[in-house]
């Protein structure tokens, strides 16, 4: 690995003090050594957009050898989850869409496949479905699972897989067009209920997982990501945005784990802000492949960051 360390003209800028040194280890996938085989079965049941999937070989490499309890406080579609299969875990998000698809998943997946057998890849049909929640007094008719089975039709027939919802919280994002959507992976639904059997399940703000967390237990954050430009922040996963505010709690948040003994791993884009706010931990480059973007001429590879506290 090529190891890369700031220069004082940089760092000044990015910390504000020319006597600190930040290291980087820029991890090209070219030069990567997949660590691990990532499983095809179990694996996300919902296309999310920041997922880790493909990130998974190069995440592994901070992955700590050994760990008590693994706690994901911004679960999403949960590939790192998935990947490492751990047998404690406690996964959280404060999207309620998405935690009740899980806890569907966990306990009724045999109504929940046949719900989704029911819904047909056809325009109208997608708009319909998409209408339900702007009138709430039909939705709160709607059982769990039948609020889980139209979440994951919407992901897997949307327009790029993109989970999005306007300041009301209705989802919006348009009809893929895609000739044969998989809305209905038997298969994986029913391996992913066994791995979820165990699994502690919640549906709140990250600083709760402050409660949960001891000593030499794994916390993998992957929060929104600050927008590296004005237009790259044209989604959102829940009605509440994820300001400036909220990644400064969670670097609190992330200092507070650190001095329990924790061991961390953060995601985030590759800006100024998050360098300067991480600036006394280990900060990571990796590099990501984003399809998902407002503007189709900036998808490609671009720079993330992986921060850790080395508590291993």
């Amino acid at each position: 690995m090529n190891e890369k360390t700031l220069t004082q003209k940089s760092l000044l800028r990015f910390t504000g003090k020319d006597n600190q040194k930040i290291k980087f280890i820029d991890v090209k996938r070219n030069k990567n050594k997949k660590v691990k085989t990532i499983v095809e079965n179990p694996h996300p049941f919902l296309k999310w957009a920041g997922g880790k999937r493909q990130l998974l070989s190069q995440i592994d490499l901070y992955i700590p050898k050994s760990f008590n309890k693994y706690i994901e406080p911004f679960v999403g579609g949960g590939a790192l989850f998935f990947y490492l299969l751990p047998k404690n875990a406690i996964l959280n998000d404060i999207n309620q869409d998405l935690i009740n698809a899980y806890r569907v998943i966990k306990e009724n997946v045999s109504e929940l496949i046949t719900s989704l057998k029911k819904h047909k890849n056809e325009e109208e049909y997608f708009y319909k479905i998409r209408s339900v929640d702007r009138n709430l007094d039909e939705f709160k008719t709607w059982s769990d699972v039948e609020k889980a089975s139209r979440i994951i039709y919407l992901n897997r027939c949307c327009y790029n897989g993109l989970y999005r919802v306007n300041s009301k919280g209705y989802f919006n994002a348009p009809f893929g067009k895609y000739k044969n959507p998989k809305f209905c992976n038997e298969e994986n639904l029913k391996l992913v209920h066994k791995v979820l059997k165990d699994v502690k399940l919640m549906n709140t703000s990250f600083e709760l997982c402050l409660n949960y967390a001891k000593k030499d237990d794994f916390i993998y954050f992957d929060p929104p990501y600050v927008p590296i430009s004005e237009s790259a922040n044209f989604t959102s996963y829940t009605k509440s945005s994820f300001k400036k505010e909220d990644q400064i709690k969670l670097f609190n948040v992330f200092k507070e784990l650190d001095q329990k003994g924790c061991k961390l791993l953060l995601s985030n884009s590759y800006n100024e802000f998050i360098l300067k706010l991480y600036k006394n931990y280990q900060i990571n480059i990796v590099y990501a492949k984003r399809a998902i973007n407002s503007n189709p001429d900036k998808r490609g590879e671009i720079k993330e960051l992986l921060i850790i506290n080395n508590n291993d």
